[in-house]
């Protein structure tokens, strides 16, 4: 079971929506079952980052933990969303 991270600056807001819409996909792609969801904040989430499998944010976060995040944003506009769906089933079937 992977540990998934959705994260925004506040944790309330844009993360909710991202996590409804990640929701959604997993249940049509089959994968609900093999990934637990968690939402946060940027802020609260920094320095255990290392704690999840897949980390999904619509904020910027710091350089140092660039590398290990999926960024979000497209899931809130449209633009560019099936990359980062393909990019978190990727990450979900490593």
């Amino acid at each position: 079971m992977k540990k998934m991270m959705v994260m925004c600056g506040s944790g309330v807001a844009t993360s909710t929506v991202v996590m409804g819409k990640i929701k959604s996909w997993l249940e049509d792609e089959g994968l609900k079952e093999k990934v637990t969801l968690y939402q946060s904040k940027v802020a609260e989430e920094v320095n255990h980052i290392d704690d999840y499998d897949i980390v999904v944010s619509t904020t910027l976060v710091p350089d140092s933990i660039k590398d290990k995040v999926i960024n979000g944003v497209p899931l809130l506009t449209g633009v560019g969303a099936d990359a980062v769906f393909a990019k978190v089933k990727e990450a979900i079937l490593k």
